[in-house]
């Protein structure tokens, strides 16, 4: 209750200021009630500013400004935040399990978050609607009577969404929140989106782009209309709030069914049928009377492309183990983005007044089955390619992983066979040297008994070189430092004969003699 008395408190604080500034500048007689009628005409601005709608004399108005929804919206954001932290939700029901946790634990989680987030937003928006109603009754006057019922329903419902996505992000980061949802309605939800967002993007760069083409009509009916400068600030201000509105206009526009603003008008694709239009500076960017430019109707492209993009998404978050599954789940996102998309379309338009203008907007029920129609069917071709590519790649992945699996487990069988065939080509290999030893001569001439006594005895001369001195001589010599002198050991004794005696040579073969 107190969230949402500061939430209705903080948000006619601001819009009362804006009035009053503007019943300053106003000439006098505009508002004749003084401030009780300043006070009045605030809350009737924070009453359309939840959509809500209203009766004058000889019709309604229904063409609320969209952008004027985000003041209340973030107040009831903040104020749930508030409420949320308050109320220690983070520590009741943290956001994150256990890795690994068991799958009936992690469903009854999500269970009880849903329940709970479900419980914060009707606990915020059952006093914000109660308080609205009486802010619709304290709003009446002889000229402008709010609808009550509106105003409650439309109270309702803003302060709940808005009370749910501050519960959600005081439990944890909104990274994890799309897991509250199961799978596949996860992933509808995400295809959705990214259709709807492209859809609008390209609204919005088709609505500015004829903002920037008919500037010289926009600036005169500013000069015409002579607002001076508060004045001024406060119409820019307006048809900023407008300019979502004329967002929405723009992608009904992409989608075909266009939108008109009057009885008897038309402004789609297919042509432009115009009458007397209100003197709002920002619809001077409206095209002229007469068929649409042949280059033009590429845009009906655009509502495919979303949906193509839509089923590939789809089929990223959650994909379907069959063929048949994801073409019929696109065209289910598809059908979930032709309902957002008539929402849309119903809330940006709507009456502005009685006569012509009863019909202000794009048709809510021709925008929805347009949207449906083009999207759904992109989106149910794109997911069941992209569906089929994702089974065949991941089959051909499955058979890559066992290929290679199998090589990882071959590899040891392949390493021991390699070191067996290479032990016996080392062991044959070291047979067939030595065979070829046996069958080869060796290198010199062994002398016999007989030949022993025949031969005559080789002579060896001191001044002959040997073959370590002949080796020695072929190495360069190093600077080696000279060694000292050792001492001569006294256990050796020298039995050589250096005075002349003779050499005794010992017969190698004496044993082999008879």
């Amino acid at each position: 209750m107190l969230a949402a008395a500061w939430t209705l408190g903080v948000g006619l604080a601001v819009l009362t200021t804006l009035t009053l500034v503007g019943w300053i500048a106003a000439p006098r007689g505009t508002l004749d009630g003084g401030l009780p009628e300043v006070f009045r005409t605030a809350a009737q601005l924070w009453l359309a500013a939840h959509h809500a709608g209203f009766a004058i004399p000889g019709g309604s108005v229904g063409l609320i400004p969209l952008g004027l929804v985000a003041l209340p919206a973030f107040l009831l954001y903040r104020a749930g935040i508030w409420m949320a932290r308050d109320a220690d939700l983070r520590l009741r029901l943290p956001a994150r399990l256990p890795r690994n946790s068991p799958k009936e634990q992690a469903n009854a989680r999500r269970r009880a978050q849903l329940v709970l987030i479900a419980q914060a937003g009707v606990s915020l928006a059952a006093p914000y609607a109660l308080l609205a109603g009486v802010v619709a009754l304290v709003a009446r006057n002889p000229i402008t009577q709010p609808f009550l019922g509106e105003a409650l329903v439309s109270h309702l419902i803003l302060a709940f969404v808005a009370g749910s996505l501050a519960t959600v992000r005081a439990i944890g980061p909104w990274r994890v929140m799309p897991r509250l949802l199961p799978e596949r309605l996860r992933s509808v939800a995400g295809g959705t989106a990214a259709a709807l967002g492209i859809m609008l993007l390209a609204g919005a760069l088709l609505v500015l782009g004829a903002v920037v083409a008919g500037f010289d009509e926009v600036r005169h009916l500013t000069d015409v209309l002579a607002p001076g400068v508060v004045g001024g600030l406060l119409l820019v201000l307006v048809q900023g709030l407008y300019l979502l509105n004329a967002f929405v206009w723009g992608m009904a526009y992409i989608a075909g069914p266009g939108f008109a603003v009057g009885t008897g008008t038309l402004i789609a694709p297919t042509g432009v049928q115009l009458g007397t239009v209100p003197s709002l500076p920002i619809l001077g960017a409206l095209p002229e009377a007469g068929p649409t430019p042949a280059w033009l109707m590429a845009v009906i492209a655009v509502p495919f492309v979303a949906g193509a993009v839509a089923g590939v998404v789809l089929v990223r978050i959650a994909p379907s183990p069959t063929y048949e599954g994801a073409p019929l789940w696109g065209f289910a996102c598809g059908i979930a983005t032709g309902c957002a998309a008539g929402a849309l379309a119903a809330l940006s338009g709507g009456a502005l007044g009685g006569g012509r203008l009863v019909e202000m907007g794009p048709a809510a029920w021709e925008v929805m089955l347009s949207v449906t129609l083009e999207t759904g069917v992109a989106a149910g071709i794109s997911a069941g390619l992209a569906n089929w590519w994702l089974i065949f790649r991941g089959h051909n992945t499955a058979v890559t992983r066992a290929a290679a699996k199998a090589a990882s487990a071959a590899a040891p069988v392949r390493k021991a066979g390699a070191k067996l065939a290479m032990a016996a080509g080392s062991v044959t290999g070291r047979a067939r040297a030595a065979d070829a030893d046996e069958h080869r001569a060796l290198p010199g001439h062994w002398l016999d008994a007989t030949e022993c006594d025949t031969q005559p005895i080789p002579v060896i001369r001191d001044d002959w070189e040997d073959e370590h001195a002949s080796a020695a001589a072929e190495k360069p010599q190093r600077n080696r430092r000279p060694e000292p002198p050792r001492p001569p050991r006294r256990d050796i004794v020298d039995e050589s004969d250096d005075k002349g005696g003779h050499v005794i040579y010992v017969d190698p073969y004496a044993w082999d003699r008879d």
